[in-house]
C-alpha cells in the first residue's frame, strides 16, 4: 500500500505543483485520506518537488542555458550587465534569497506547526481571493524585460510565502506579478524560473538530511518518514512526467483565459477542509 500511495501522491504533486492551488496543501490533504498514517511530511514533499522542478528545467531548457550563459559572460565583461538575460540571472539570484533565508530561519516551524490543516485551509481561501483580485485589477501590460530590482525582491518574498502549505509557490508569485501589472504569461514564466534554485536546493538538502540524519522512532523531536527511499523515488519520477505535461497545458491556458477557475477551486477546497476539520472527519 505504501508503494501505491506513493504513486498517488506523485500524481498529485505533478498535477498541482504548477497550478496556483498549492501542491504542498494537496499532498498534505490527500495524505490524510490514503491511510498513510497522516501527513506524508515536509521532507517527502520537498524531495518529490525535485521531480516537478526538473520538468521546469527541461521545459525552459533553452531559456535557462541562455540566461546562465549570458550571466556568466557578463561576469567576465564579455556581455554588458544590462543585457536582458544577464539581468534575469541576477534577478533570479536576488529573488531566491528571501525563501532561502526564511526557510533556514523557520525550518522547524515549516516542518511542524505550519503544516496544520487549519492554516492550510485558511491560506487556500485567503490567497485564492488575493489571486482573483490581482487577476481582476492587474494592468497586465508589463513583460519580463520590465522586471526591476524592486520587483524582483517583491517576487522573492511572494515566493517565500509558499513555505506555508496552502499559499502555492506559483500562486503567490503570480499574484504578486499581477498586482505589479505583469502579463499572466510573464508572471507565470518568471515564477517557474525563480522557483528552480529554491526548490532544487530544498529538495536535495532534504535528500542529504535523509541520508545523514535518518529519523528513527526513538529519536526525540523526530517523526519517522512514512515512505522509504524507493517509494519516494517513484513518486518523484511520476511527478516529473506528469508535471511536464501540466506546464505545457498551464502556459497555453493562461495565454487565453483568466485564473477564475483556480480561485473558485481554492475557496471551495478551503471551505470543505474547514467543514471536515470542524466535524472531526480530519484532524489538523
Amino acid at each position: 500500500m505504501d508503494f501505491i500511495n506513493a504513486i498517488i501522491l506523485g500524481l498529485v504533486q505533478g498535477l498541482t505543483e504548477f497550478l496556483p492551488v498549492s501542491s504542498s496543501a494537496h499532498i498534505r490533504i490527500v495524505g490524510e485520506f490514503l491511510g498513510t498514517g497522516g501527513d506524508p511530511g515536509a521532507r517527502f514533499t520537498a524531495i518529490t518537488q525535485i521531480g516537478t522542478e526538473l520538468a521546469v528545467v527541461l521545459y525552459f531548457w533553452r531559456d535557462i542555458t541562455r540566461i546562465i550563459g549570458r550571466w556568466a559572460r557578463s561576469l567576465a565583461g564579455k556581455v554588458p550587465r544590462t543585457d536582458p538575460d544577464a539581468r534575469m540571472g541576477w534577478l533570479i539570484i536576488l529573488g531566491s534569497l528571501p525563501i532561502i533565508v526564511l526557510g533556514l530561519l523557520f525550518q522547524d516551524q515549516i516542518e511542524t506547526v505550519l503544516r496544520s490543516l487549519w492554516i492550510t485551509a485558511t491560506m487556500l481561501i485567503v490567497f485564492g481571493i488575493l489571486l482573483g483580485v490581482a487577476d481582476y485589477v492587474g494592468a497586465k501590460k508589463r513583460r519580463l524585460k520590465d522586471i526591476t530590482v524592486g520587483h524582483g525582491v517583491i517576487y522573492g518574498f511572494a515566493q517565500a510565502l509558499a513555505l506555508i502549505p496552502g499559499v502555492s509557490r506559483s500562486g503567490g508569485t503570480i499574484t504578486a506579478g499581477l498586482f505589479m501589472g505583469y502579463e499572466r504569461k510573464a508572471a507565470a514564466r518568471y515564477a517557474f524560473l525563480l522557483a528552480i534554485p529554491a526548490v532544487l536546493g530544498s529538495g536535495f538538502y532534504q535528500v542529504y538530511k535523509s541520508i545523514s540524519q535518518p529519523c528513527v522512532a526513538a529519536a526525540a523531536n523526530c517523526t519517522p518518514e512514512i515512505f522509504g527511499p524507493v517509494e519516494t523515488l517513484v513518486a518523484t519520477v511520476i511527478a516529473f512526467v506528469v508535471g511536464l505535461l501540466v506546464i505545457a497545458f498551464f502556459m497555453s491556458y493562461i495565454s487565453r483565459r483568466s485564473f477564475l477557475p483556480f480561485v473558485i477551486y481554492r475557496i471551495v477546497l478551503g471551505i470543505v477542509l474547514f467543514v471536515l476539520l470542524g466535524t472531526n472527519v480530519l484532524t489538523a
